[in-house]
Parts: structure tokens; sequence; C-alpha cells
């Protein structure tokens, strides 16, 4: 069973307003969902280890990357990470002392920056892949590895001057008018071209994970139905066709996750401590450096920490937007029957 033959909504069956509710919704609820369990892993690793002034770290809450920096200016979740004996324990003590508020810490900038990227990718793609097989036909198989890798491209590049802003954010305390002053600084002294730093590394984690995570989805996700006999995908099948190719296509550009990782850890680290030293080059030389560092097993730092929070954000994520996009069909399904009603019941012919 192709992969085509298993899409659960058409796209010409849904509007692109539609589409991006449902992606919208999907992007909401995996922040919501994910956010804390990745809080609590941070916190419960944070207490093996001192967090000295000007040092940063990144953590993920399912849809994007958090660098957080302590310069000081602000008092930071992370700052007293406390005593726990395990993850309940963190749960219910940071629930305790700092309040339920502290388990979604770094969720403001994901509903700002990361849900309108989330938007615009899965729009995207589900828009490429309805024109890409229409042309490709009997090669309509490899749309959605390549509908992905497009779709990621486009909204990297929507997203990426946002990073900036971001960046600053997390790691200076800054009112909106001395962000704004940094801002038009940068781009007075560097160009637009400064608002795209960056922009390299991403692409490389994160077009061949959507790549691959877009094509084995399909292709699990049709297997799946063709294993239980099932015409439409169910919730619990997208959910597993999500987990496993998101497991998978993060295993596999692991090496260039670290590479965007360390670069954006020190890049925090030099505007904490008001420096502005160029410390990583090309991706190349990054990697370079962490194999003599670390050996080649640091490309791979953080294996199941990644995995495990990759896993469930994707299958939340694509089974949350199949499940909107459904809920769509039908409505517009009905919509499409009561308008086909109206029109049989006044054209009558009247009685004399």
């Amino acid at each position: 069973m192709s992969s085509q033959k298993s899409s659960s909504v058409p796209t010409k069956d849904i509007t692109p307003v539609q589409q991006m509710t449902a992606s919208c919704s999907g992007a909401v609820i995996t922040s919501l969902f994910v956010t804390p369990l990745d809080v609590v892993k941070i916190r419960l690793q944070a207490q093996n280890s001192s967090f000295p002034k000007g040092k940063c770290f990144v953590y993920c809450n399912g849809l994007m990357d958090i660098c957080v920096c302590e310069n000081g200016n602000s008092k930071a979740w992370y700052k007293t990470p406390g005593c726990f004996t395990g993850t309940l324990d963190a749960f219910i003590k940071i629930i305790h002392v700092e309040g339920v508020r502290s388990l979604w810490s770094g969720l403001p900038p994901t509903l700002v920056m990361a849900v309108p990227a989330t938007v615009i990718y899965f729009t995207c793609y589900d828009q490429l892949c309805s024109v890409l097989k229409h042309r490709m036909g009997d090669r309509s198989d490899y749309v959605p590895l390549l509908a992905g890798a497009i779709a990621r491209v486009g909204s990297a590049t929507v997203i990426s001057p946002l990073e900036l802003v971001r960046t600053k954010m997390q790691s200076e305390k800054l009112s909106y008018r001395e962000l704004s002053a940094v801002i038009w600084s940068a781009l007075h002294n560097k160009g637009w071209r400064s608002l795209w730093r960056g922009w390299g590394p991403t692409l490389l984690r994160d077009v061949p994970f959507s790549a691959m995570y877009w094509f084995n989805y399909e292709k699990g996700k049709a297997w799946l139905c063709q294993y239980y006999n099932c015409s439409d995908p169910t919730f619990a099948i997208t959910f597993m066709a999500g987990a496993l190719s998101g497991s998978f296509a993060s295993v596999i550009t692991l090496p260039f996750d670290v590479v965007k990782t360390r670069r954006q850890v020190e890049l925090g680290e030099l505007q904490t401590i008001k420096l502005s030293t160029q410390v990583s080059s090309s991706t190349y030389h990054v990697m370079k450096r962490i194999v003599a560092e670390n050996g080649v097993s640091g490309l791979f730092a953080g294996f199941l920490p990644r995995l495990i929070k990759v896993a469930p954000a994707c299958a939340v994520m694509i089974s949350t937007y199949e499940f909107g996009k459904a809920f769509f069909h039908r409505y517009n399904q009905k919509k499409q029957r009561v308008t086909k009603l109206q029109p049989s019941t006044s054209s009558r012919p009247e009685k004399h």
C-alpha cells in the first residue's frame, strides 16, 4: 500500500486556514504536554552539577530549543534545583515550592515563535504534497521526503530572524526599547544577513530530519493501516507512526543537533559576558573540535534524552494535527450535504 492511498484527509477537502488551525492546536498541545517533562529532566540533571555565572544550557520543550543563561540580572527557575530523588519527587517539590507555572518555563517564547513556525511548516507540507503528487505520478512515494525537506527550508528561513530576538531575550534582561536598539545596531553593522546567523547549521539538522520523518511516517502509517485492515488511520496509528519515525530521524541527525546546541550555548555565553568573539566557524570545524575534545562519541552526546523527548513530541504533534484535519474534513462534508439538500427542496415545482 502506498503512502498516497493512506492519506487520511485529502488536502483539497480542507482549506489552508483549517490546516493552519489544526497545526496550531497541535503545536500548542505539544508544547503544553512536553514542556513539564523536559523541565523536570533538566532539573534532575542540574542538581548533580553547579551552574556557574555566565554559563548556559539548552533544553527543548517539544517544539524548539530554549537556551537559558544566568547573568545575575534575574532570578531563574533553575537557580535552586533542590534535592530530588526521582521524577515524581521532582514534580511534587517543584509544584509545592515554586508553583505549577514553573513546570512550563520557556513556554512564552515557544508560543511566540515555534507555533507560527509549526503552522507554516505543516501547512506548506500538505500543500506541497498535493501539488507534487499530481506532478510526479508513479513516483509519488518519494513526495513526503521532498515535500518535508522543502517545507522545512521555508519555515526555517521565515522564522530565523526571530532567533536573534529569542537568544537576546534569554541571555540578557532587556527592555523592548533596548532589544530594538540591539537589533538595529546589528542591522547597521552587519547588514540584513546577520538576522539569518545560524541558518546553515539549523538546516543541516532540520532538513534531513524532516525528509526522513515524513517519508517514514507516511510509509509507517500505510503499513499500520494495512496491518490492522483499516481504510483510514486511527489516532493510535498516527501516534505510533509519528513516534517511530521521529525516533529514527532524531538518531540519524543527532550529530547536527549536537553542533547546533554547541553553537547556541557558546553564543549565549558570549552575550552574557558582553563579548562578541566568533568562537565557532563552520559546522565542519565545530564537529572537528567536538571529536578532538570528546572523540567520535561526542557527536552522539545526549542520545537517550533526545530520543525520549523527540518521540512523544512527534507523536503528540502529528496525531493531534491529523485529528484536527479529520475533524474539519467531517465538518466540510456535513456542510456540503446540507448545502446540496437546500436547493433540492426549494426548486420543486409549485402545484397549481
